[in-house]
């Protein structure tokens, strides 16, 4: 369902039916969980933030970038710099806009696991949206590790086994095989055509995601790899809400923490859990 401004939503739906905007907004209206907005303009940049979700989703899965466990993490240098713990932390001086883009336009130089990836993607969408200025004025001080986040866009995890494009779901893989444990489970884009999209694997069915899991678990298992209930969604009311206020430049922001856990492709989910327990 949903809400503008307190009350239910008038009118129909105005984008061509077969527009990724037109089944973003239907998927929304027949959820049965409300999806309130405060305005129209609100509920229209959630359905813009995760088309192009969507978009860098695919533009990722087109590029060189490949997947890499976090101790061979690789980025262009002239914007990066890799931490020890495996993580991308932008260069001073650097414009985020610029160091965001670069990873699409130089993808052949960057290499990252599946859950930076999907950070990665959350920003480059937002950064198409808000456009370059406020982008650089919410995110100064982009570090690229897991799924460490700004503030100042928000993720948040819901059980649901309804999906939406632009969110991203959890494919566990319970019986992974511990050679190879960065496939204990794949983050995956909410793509439109029932596929989905997982750095690493690609774009896939439900059904060929988890045929691809269950070939990476130990070799005498008989315990599939499975869809979760958790879904990952970028917080794009508060995001808007943000790009209405100018912030000054001057302003330094407080450092948030990072949970360097040295764990590949992890759900938002136990990336909140290691959070708490700090």
């Amino acid at each position: 369902m949903i809400q503008v401004s307190d009350a239910p939503l008038a009118g129909e739906n105005d984008w061509p039916p077969d527009s990724i905007e037109f089944d973003i907004f239907e998927r929304l209206k027949d959820d049965s969980a409300m999806h309130a907005y405060r305005s129209s303009n609100a509920l229209t940049f959630d359905i813009n933030i995760r088309k192009h979700i969507t978009l860098s989703a695919k533009a990722l899965n087109e590029s060189r970038a490949t997947f890499e466990l976090f101790t061979a993490t690789r980025a262009n240098k002239e914007y990066w710099e890799i931490t020890n713990a495996g993580g991308i932390r932008l260069r001073y001086g650097v414009e985020p806009s610029r160091g965001i883009q670069d990873i699409f336009d130089n993808s052949d130089l960057y290499g990252f696991e599946c859950a930076t990836a999907m950070v990665i993607i959350f920003y480059h969408a937002a950064l198409q949206v808000i456009g370059s200025r406020i982008f650089n004025e919410l995110f100064p001080n982009i570090y690229l590790y897991s799924w460490h986040f700004d503030s100042d866009f928000g993720l948040e995890s819901v059980r649901t086994h309804y999906f939406i494009p632009g969110d991203v779901v959890y494919f566990n893989n319970p019986d992974f095989n511990v050679q190879s444990p960065q496939w204990r489970g794949e983050n995956a884009v909410v793509l439109d055509n029932d596929t989905y999209f997982g750095h690493g694997i690609g774009i896939q069915t439900e059904a060929e995601m988890i045929d691809i899991l269950n070939e990476l678990r130990n070799p005498d298992s008989t315990q599939s790899a499975y869809l979760t209930n958790v879904v990952t969604r970028t917080d794009n009311e508060h995001l808007f809400n943000q790009t209405l206020s100018f912030r000054s430049p001057w302003i330094q922001k407080q450092p948030s923490i990072v949970v360097q856990h040295n764990k590949n492709s992890i759900s938002h989910q136990q990336y909140l859990r290691y959070l708490k327990n700090l």
